[in-house]
């Protein structure tokens, strides 16, 4: 029975992996948060000194494949990392604990690529003028990207983005398990974050093409997404999820419904 036995440095040595570990956590979702935030300025031309019409300059052709590169990379980590049997393979080597954080810090870094190496098409498609007009487009739009943070809250935004798990990991609790649930916002639509995405990214007071074709990759990129994801979903939690995709719609609230 004594190589059952626990010694006092392998019990030392583990609380120190498990404070790492959260400490890891806890810094990629600061850096999630700050890139993130600068992702709103840079899309809406507000407040943070590069936007999505600012870069380098380059021939429309280059920045067009500049561009749909980036948007791929971006889509293509979103979208591979987040499947079932990628993260089997993963956590073989990265810890269970961190694999969420390691997730979020990989999106991270594809994001902030995307936005430094941007090639701006900065001509206009259109420009509304009148000032009052432009607040309210604004609104609209900022308040796509509050349904994307509320959407996040809904479902347990911390859980999302890899710091509850780190933290049971740090009390030596194991991941919660999976349980099918349906807050408010996800019994009007299946899908409130990706609606909050297309709001904030398609409603523009001033629409460039750099700004068209981020709007146009990344709503392909959803609505591909959306496919993948419900197809894990399905996998996951069968009958309860199909009854659901039945009686609510996915990213288009359904006129005079009510919540179920």
């Amino acid at each position: 029975m004594a190589e059952m036995v626990e010694s006092p440095q392998a019990h030392r040595t583990g609380g120190v992996a498990r404070t790492l570990i959260t400490v890891y956590g806890t810094l990629v979702y600061v850096t999630f948060l700050i890139v993130f935030l600068y992702a709103i300025g840079w899309v809406e031309g507000l407040v943070v000194p590069h936007t999505i019409n600012d870069g380098p300059d380059a021939p429309v052709a280059v920045a067009v494949i500049i561009d749909v590169a980036l948007l791929t990379v971006f889509a293509m980590q979103h979208s591979v990392m987040a499947r079932p049997w990628f993260k089997k393979r993963w956590t073989r080597i990265v810890p269970q604990p961190m694999e969420r954080s390691t997730y979020v810090l990989f999106a991270t870094a594809a994001l902030a690529l995307l936005m430094w190496q941007w090639r701006p098409l900065p001509e206009q498609i259109w420009d509304v003028e009148t000032d009052w007009v432009r607040v309210v487009i604004y609104a609209v739009s900022l308040g796509g990207w509050a349904l994307v943070l509320a959407a996040t809250f809904a479902i347990d935004h911390f859980d999302l983005f890899g710091v509850r798990q780190v933290l049971r990991n740090q009390s030596g609790k194991s991941a919660l398990p999976s349980h099918f649930r349906t807050p408010v916002l996800y019994r009007v639509i299946r899908h409130p974050l990706y609606a909050g995405f297309i709001i904030a990214f398609w409603v523009a007071p001033t629409m460039t093409w750099g700004r068209l074709l981020f709007a146009v990759g990344t709503t392909g990129f959803i609505l591909v997404a959306v496919r993948f994801e419900e197809h894990d979903l399905i996998d996951t939690f069968g009958d309860d999820y199909r009854s659901y995709r039945r009686r609510v719609p996915m990213l288009v609230p359904r006129c005079g419904a009510k919540p179920r």
